[in-house]
């Protein structure tokens, strides 16, 4: 349910003091189980601190945000915002509009939740309020059960206002120094961190197998491209909050789109569908895993010469991490084998040496985006960070990001011969740096062909069984 203002439009809610009266009587407690402490509070406190002690003197104010409406008085499923999450260990269970003030002035620093609690039965917000009433939200957290579950001193968001007049200027979001640290302080994820990336990862390839199990009634069907895309979404609903990005199941020419979010298309026989898709969790910490496999279970020569290509550049990058390199080696690695293979292929004017050069970059037709992103709370984590920490940044334990290079090409791309003209591939993994080395924390998905056909013959089975 929608809650605009406008809802009153439609309400026909009495107030009498006789109804009153009778509306708030005879209700029971509702059982609820033992309140504890979430494993979640002592590292998001420790990442308080660590804020803290970046910004001295300085009173932070983080806001959770409010829903956003989707239209009229609907809105949609309410996310908060990563920052916030990530300094409270509060995800899908926010209160919406909560605040988080730290103030960082004296020797010991003082921080406090500010959330609206749910309407008393006495009044008539208990009933008539679509945003905290609950006839309308069901029961809500009391002060004193976030305060247990997160660890953080709680009080009634009405008494903010008067607080903050008795303060300092707050440092928010819109500072760009502390929305920068902010976002810094995610490249490297605690264990706790790690742990949740793990089950999204480990949630996100039994969708993948729903995806595959999909794929027979999909190309039965006109717009089998939302078969597979809501095959995808149940398994994320049911075992997750959401999707953490709206998920690409893009099958023939499309897989040449890079953001085909419409699937609006068949799924036809004989030809590939690339599915990019990540199942967040109610910690709100997602994956990022791309498939592509063949409609039929199969692929063809060229099918296969373009997948193998993609494999060999995502091996490549793979060999290369390790802490102390930068992260745009991990690119790089990638990129010189996809150079090398449309080169073989005849595709550029320039051999792969030539074509690297800063000035020519030929090859960047068939793949024009970038290797590797930084994952976690967000699909595209650390975003605000700054370039020298990023692009520029150097590897360290704890680190986790994707590796998703790709090969397009358009079906109408004349430069490449016809019977690869509207192949698109890419394989995407979710990597962690470790002290020598890394993780692929996506293993359990198939990525070799060969590898891919029987897990797609298996999948079949499972169903028909």
């Amino acid at each position: 349910m929608g809650k605009s203002k406008n809802a009153s439009n439609r309400s026909r809610t009495p107030h009498s003091k006789k109804f009153m009266d009778y509306i708030a009587s005879n209700w029971g407690e509702i059982e609820s189980g033992e309140i504890k402490r979430w494993p979640v509070a002592d590292f998001a406190a420790k990442r308080r601190a660590e804020l803290a002690k970046k910004f001295p003197g300085k009173v932070i104010v983080i806001e959770a945000s409010l829903p956003r409406v989707r239209a009229n008085d609907t809105d949609y499923r309410y996310r908060p915002d990563s920052a916030f999450t990530h300094l409270t260990g509060w995800g899908s269970a926010t209160v919406p509009g909560a605040v988080l003030l730290i103030d960082a002035r004296g020797k010991s620093v003082k921080e406090k939740l500010y959330l609206l609690p749910t309407a008393g039965k006495e009044s008539d917000e208990f009933f008539a309020n679509p945003a905290i009433g609950e006839f309308w939200v069901g029961p809500r957290p009391t002060l004193v059960e976030v305060e247990t579950q997160l660890g953080i001193k709680t009080e009634d968001i009405k008494k903010l206002e008067k607080h903050l007049e008795k303060l300092p200027k707050p440092l928010t979001l819109k500072n760009k120094k502390l929305a920068t640290t902010l976002s810094e302080m995610r490249f490297i994820k605690d264990e706790w961190e790690i742990s949740q990336m793990r089950k999204a990862v480990e949630t996100t390839i039994a969708g993948f197998g729903d995806v595959a199990a999909s794929l027979p009634i999909a190309s039965r069907k006109a717009r089998g491209e939302r078969v597979v895309e809501t095959a995808f979404f149940s398994r994320a609903r049911q075992e997750g909050y959401d999707i953490g990005y709206e998920t690409i199941a893009a099958s023939g020419p499309h897989a040449c789109i890079l953001h085909w979010t419409k699937n609006d298309g068949d799924v036809k026989a004989g030809d590939l569908i690339l599915v990019d898709a990540g199942v967040e969790l109610d910690s709100l910490y997602t994956a990022d895993i791309t498939r592509t496999i063949p409609v039929t279970g199969t692929f063809s020569k060229e099918q296969r010469w373009v997948y193998e290509t993609v494999l060999e550049a995502a091996d490549a990058a793979f060999a290369v991490v390790k802490p102390g390199i930068k992260f745009r080696e991990v690119h790089n690695a990638a990129i010189a084998v996809i150079a090398r293979r449309v080169s073989e292929l005849g595709l550029i004017p320039v051999n792969a040496e030539e074509a690297l050069k800063e000035e020519n970059q030929h090859h960047r037709r068939y793949m024009v985006h970038g290797t590797s992103h930084h994952l976690g709370i967000d699909v595209h984590d650390c975003a605000q960070a700054r370039r020298e920490h990023y692009q520029d940044g150097i590897l360290a334990p704890g680190m986790v990001f994707t590796i998703e290079p790709g090969l397009y090409f358009h079906q109408n791309d004349l430069t490449v011969p016809k019977e690869y003209r509207g192949i698109g591939v890419r394989i995407e993994d979710n990597v962690l740096v470790t002290q020598d080395g890394c993780e692929n924390l996506s293993a359990g998905l198939p990525r070799n062909p060969d590898a891919v056909e029987r897990w797609f013959a298996s999948n079949q089975l499972a169903v028909a069984g």
